[in-house]
This record gives C-alpha cells, sequence and structure tokens, in this order.
C-alpha cells in the first residue's frame, strides 16, 4: 500500500513537534523550511561558526530552544527536510516551491501549515527612515548577526516581544535609550485574572520589566507615539510622544525597534482556501480553525502562529495536536488521553492569550490619528493622506478596493506591514466598522521570486 504523503511547511516549533509526532507513527513527512536551519523566528540557530551559550542566546527560553534543536537534530534523517524553500503557492493538492533557483511542485495527501507569525506593525510619522526595524528584524540582528541595530535604540509599541526583544539587547550589552509601551497599566492591571492562567509567563515579563530598570532603562507606559524625527540622509534622530501625562516628550536615538504584539502569516492558508474569521477584540483576522487543528478545507490543518497566537509552547502543542488530527483522519489509532491532556493545556493559553490582547491593546486610534502626509505603506510610499483620498473621492471603503486605487499592500511585503493599520486609517475615514473593510487577500507568489527561477525539469 501506498504511504500518504504527508507535508509540513515550516521548522519552528509547531512544525518540529508536529513532524515528531508524526514519526512516532512510523509516518516519514516531508518538511518545508524556508530558513537555513530549523527553529524558526523564536528559536532561530546562529551560524555555525557563533559560540555564543543558549543562555545568552535565548535567555529565560533557552532551555524550551535547546529541546526543541535537540529533537530536531534527532528527526533528520527520519524526515525528508527541505531547508531554504520557500512553499510560494497551493493549488488542488499540490504545494508549489522554489529552492535554489529552481521552482517544482509537491503533491500532498495532508498539508499541514506551520508558517508562523510576523511583527504587527501600526505605523508613526519617519518610520521610513533608516534606522527604524520591527522587533523581529531586530531580533534576527541580534541572533543571526550578532549585532545591535544602533548605537542607542528605542522601542517602542507593546506586548510581551517588546519587553523580551529589549531584555535580550540589555543583555547583549547594547545601549537602550527607553522602552516606550502604548499599553496603560490600568489595562494590564485589569487583565491580571487571565494573565494569572500561566503565571510562570507572568513573572518572567514582570522580571524582564524590573531587569530593565534596575539597569536604568526608562520604561514609560501609556505613550502616544508622534514622530520618529531624522532625515532620508542620516536616518533616524530621535523619538518624539506624548507621555501619559499628555506632556510632549524627545529622545534622541539612532534606531528604533517597532511592533505591536504579532500577525499570523495566512497567506498559505488563505491560497488554501481556508475559511477566516473576525476577532473583534484582537482587530484582526484569523484562519478558521479547530484546537485539533483541522481547516476548513479537507487535508489542510493549520498550526503554531500562523492561526492562533499562543506562544511557542502553545505552538508545540498545536503541531502535536495537527499531526494526531491527521494520523486519525487517515485512519490511524491515537493516544485519546493525549489528545485531552493537549487540548486542556490549549484552553489555558487561549486564557492567556485573551488577557494579552486585554492588557496590550491594538492601538487603532493612533492610526485615526495619523498625519496626511505620515507613509502607511513603506514598500510603496503611499501616505496616509492618500488613503483618505481613496475613501473620500474613489469610494474605496474595502481593502482590496483600497489596494487596487492607491497600490497599497502591493510592494514586496505584500500588505504584512501595511495592510491591518492601513484598514484601521479607511475605517476611520470611511465611518465604518473595521471588519467591514475585510483584509488583503493572499496572493502567489506568497514573497516575490526571481525573475530567473526556472521549471525543474520532469
Amino acid at each position: 500500500m501506498v504511504e500518504p504523503r504527508i507535508v509540513v511547511v515550516g521548522a519552528g516549533p509547531a512544525g518540529v513537534r508536529c513532524a515528531e509526532q508524526l514519526v512516532a507513527a512510523g509516518v516519514r513527512p516531508v518538511v518545508i523550511d524556508e530558513g537555513r536551519r530549523d527553529g524558526g523566528q523564536i528559536y532561530r540557530r546562529q551560524p555555525d561558526n557563533f559560540t555564543r551559550s543558549y543562555a545568552t542566546l535565548y535567555g529565560s527560553e533557552a532551555p524550551r530552544a535547546e529541546a526543541l534543536h535537540r529533537s530536531f537534530d534527532a528527526l533528520r534523517g527520519r524526515i525528508d527536510y527541505r531547508s531554504e524553500t520557500l512553499a510560494w503557492n497551493i493549488t488542488q493538492g499540490e504545494l508549489h516551491l522554489v529552492h535554489a533557483g529552481v521552482a517544482s511542485q509537491l503533491p500532498y495527501d495532508a498539508l499541514v501549515i506551520c508558517s508562523g507569525a510576523t511583527d504587527r506593525l501600526m505605523p508613526v510619522k519617519g518610520w521610513q527612515y533608516a534606522g527604524t526595524y520591527s522587533l523581529g528584524a531586530a531580533q534576527v540582528a541580534l541572533k543571526a548577526q550578532a549585532c545591535s541595530i544602533g548605537r542607542q535604540v528605542v522601542f517602542m509599541g507593546t506586548g510581551p516581544l517588546l519587553y523580551l526583544v529589549a531584555m535580550q539587547y540589555l543583555k547583549a550589552g547594547a545601549q537602550i535609550a527607553a522602552v516606550l509601551d502604548t499599553a496603560r497599566l490600568r489595562d494590564q492591571l485589569a487583565a491580571l485574572p487571565k494573565l494569572l492562567a500561566r503565571p510562570g509567563l507572568l513573572r518572567n515579563g514582570l522580571a524582564f520589566i524590573a531587569a530593565l530598570r534596575r539597569a536604568g532603562v526608562p520604561v514609560l507606559s501609556g505613550i502616544e507615539p508622534l514622530e520618529i524625527r531624522g532625515s532620508d540622509d542620516d536616518g533616524v534622530g530621535a523619538v518624539a510622544f506624548l507621555d501619559a501625562r499628555r506632556v510632549r516628550r524627545e529622545l534622541a536615538c539612532d534606531a528604533v525597534a517597532l511592533g505591536y504584539h504579532l500577525r499570523p502569516e495566512t497567506q498559505l492558508a488563505d491560497l488554501a482556501r481556508c475559511a477566516f474569521r473576525f476577532d473583534p477584540q484582537a482587530r484582526q483576522w484569523f484562519p478558521e480553525v479547530s484546537m485539533a487543528g483541522r481547516s476548513s478545507v479537507a487535508g489542510v490543518y493549520l498550526a503554531g502562529d500562523g492561526a492562533r497566537i499562543l506562544g511557542a509552547d502553545g505552538a508545540e502543542n498545536a503541531g502535536r495536536l495537527a499531526a494526531l488530527s491527521v494520523l486519525a483522519d487517515l485512519g490511524r489509532t491515537i493516544d485519546a488521553d493525549q489528545v485531552a491532556q493537549l487540548m486542556r493545556q490549549q484552553e489555558k493559553m487561549e486564557r492567556f492569550r485573551q488577557g494579552l490582547v486585554q492588557a496590550f491593546p491594538w492601538p487603532a486610534a493612533q492610526a485615526a490619528r495619523l498625519p496626511d502626509d505620515a507613509i502607511v505603506c513603506r514598500c510603496e510610499a503611499i501616505s496616509a493622506g492618500e488613503l483618505r483620498r481613496v475613501v473620500g473621492e474613489m469610494g474605496a471603503t474595502e481593502a482590496n478596493r483600497a489596494k487596487a486605487f492607491s497600490r497599497v499592500g502591493m510592494g514586496r511585503c505584500q500588505g504584512r506591514y501595511c495592510g491591518q493599520a492601513g484598514a484601521e486609517v479607511i475605517a476611520h475615514a470611511a465611518g465604518v466598522p473595521i471588519e467591514l473593510v475585510g483584509r488583503l487577500r493572499g496572493q502567489a507568489p506568497v514573497k516575490p521570486l526571481a525573475i530567473a527561477v526556472r521549471e525543474e525539469p520532469q
């Protein structure tokens, strides 16, 4: 009998645990990884010639990172691992890939998408200047290149990642000008009952803040970003903001790391024709997925932050659950007790996720207050005023229609970094609820391809 072909996209926490669960059941999955090595973004491995310890590189996450890497190393001979391979499209029963400039198609019987997440960004006037990075990009610079993004760095935004990356920079010896959080202390206090669902993580977060303050780093809550000051020639020079008392302040710096928690990478799920739902609390669109990882499309499973943002350990559990769902749907016997235990853990993590959304809210009102000359789409240099113009003069109150008229989201990032903030600008200008603006639809290729890509010989 021909074994079913099971393909896992992504080798982060969800993808590794999914592959591990499949291998334990006697299956040899194909694992597609855009990265050079496993680990995903959160547990990105350092280059081979780097010798920093796990504790130095990952801090409080070091034991989990090392465990995941060791697990994957043990799997290497029992999976078909394809690194540095981009999954760029999905058609009926086939995954389209590019590796080393060669395009190919990979048929599948079951597809598990563990695509992870990227930074969720809110524009601020001047964020197009050189020296402005996302939190994730700042983290990559530290992990993969052992360098800081600047000599005096401001970390600005909200969410746990803001403090995690700032703490990683502090441990690496970088100079931090300030940590500026748009969330208010009263929001965080109101969310405590939900955050106590995972007291260990809550303690870690509080410890990061305490350590930053002990090091003399200004940590300010309830701020409102006004402008990243600088020039096209010299890049970032300062950050202007309102503090919690609504007093305008300015801090000198030469780099800014921005981020407002995370957004799921949903392009592949979109191309697989999965249904989506709007989460009014998070003000985001997520693929519809069961706690066990089943999407709305038979044979397509979703796990990890690409479907539901529950953190790295939640992603590991989600990978295992998706693998068990694949096996059950293929008629294999699975351990019902293991499924029940994983489901209980995920329910606890979901409560904690809701607490994070409450404690570190997405600053939707900030989009409404963007000046007309503030750039929203950095790839195409589309301003907030241009978006408001296509709403007012052309009636473009839906995201994809506004994209057609203004080119917002048509650049290299394909709306990953501007799409959600752009939708907020449109919703405010049109006077409609954000969910009616919709979302930018996923398009193939999900990331730019070189013109020189050639087809694999048959």
